[in-house]
């Protein structure tokens, strides 16, 4: 077991993504608190996943909600090995069509929430001193423009940089922090960003979502069990050497 005897906090696990890295971490032998905004919902999926899997009522856009958060996995494990911000919400509208709501709520999700959940967990490994990891999700939408994603492709790249300097000013406490960029991940999500698409681009429902399949050089969509690999491995002491990098898991849809 990878990550035996860690403690874990994962944002926005009650489902998707989330869901599958704290089920990955649990196999590896971490004890994994399941932060989301819906708390039943994340005491559904820790009694799921069973093990050392346990619910943490989390809004990444409270201050005060996050301390909290970080403050009650110190009181059940004794401390803070491993963040992994995953929370993220998305949008989408031409440039002349996005609203000023659209943006403040992905922003103060994606990037501040990213940030100040990062800082409290930071401040929380650098006083007990044992150093820690924290994986930062980024997407390949950070690594380029698209013409209707405009806004989240923006969230992307500051979570990209984010890590950089986060990545570089922690090492001296031996907190490593790296990010995972995915490619298109299938998933309930994407009936609503399919359903965008349609909207702006006259398509009928489904068609972007086969399209961007058959884009993809692997041949597929990606799977949330497709990237639990990345997020154990930076998770782990095998990564211990690597610093502010963003990986692609995107089945060769973007080289860097």
């Amino acid at each position: 077991m990878r990550l035996k005897g860690k403690s874990a906090l994962i944002t926005g696990s009650a489902r998707g993504i989330g869901r599958a890295f704290a089920e990955a971490y649990v196999r590896e032998g971490a004890t994994v608190a399941i932060g989301d905004i819906n708390l039943e919902a994340a005491e559904k999926t820790a009694s799921e996943i069973g093990g050392n899997a346990y619910a943490v009522k989390l809004d990444v856009t409270d201050l005060a909600s996050i301390e909290a958060a970080v403050k009650a996995v110190e009181t059940r494990t004794g401390g803070l090995d491993i963040l992994i911000n995953n929370a993220a919400l998305f949008d989408l509208a031409p440039i002349v069509e996005i609203s000023k709501a659209s943006y403040d709520r992905l922003f103060s999700v994606n990037v501040a929430g990213t940030l100040f959940m990062l800082q409290a967990a930071a401040r929380s490994m650098i006083a007990r001193g044992k150093g820690g990891k924290i994986i930062n999700m980024a997407s390949q939408a950070g690594r380029r423009g698209e013409a209707l994603v405009g806004v989240y492709c923006a969230t992307k790249a500051a979570v990209i940089s984010l890590t950089q300097s986060a990545g570089l000013d922690l090492i001296k406490h031996r907190i490593n922090v790296n990010a995972i960029a995915p490619g298109v991940v299938d998933g309930e999500h994407w009936d609503h960003v399919d359903s965008l698409f349609a909207k702006y681009e006259n398509r009928p429902k489904g068609e972007k979502k086969r399209l961007v399949g058959e884009a993809v050089p692997y041949g597929r969509m990606g799977t949330a069990q497709d990237l639990t690999g990345m997020a154990v491995f930076l998770a782990s002491e095998d990564a211990e050497y690597i610093v502010a990098q963003t990986y692609n898991v995107d089945g060769g849809q973007w080289m860097s």
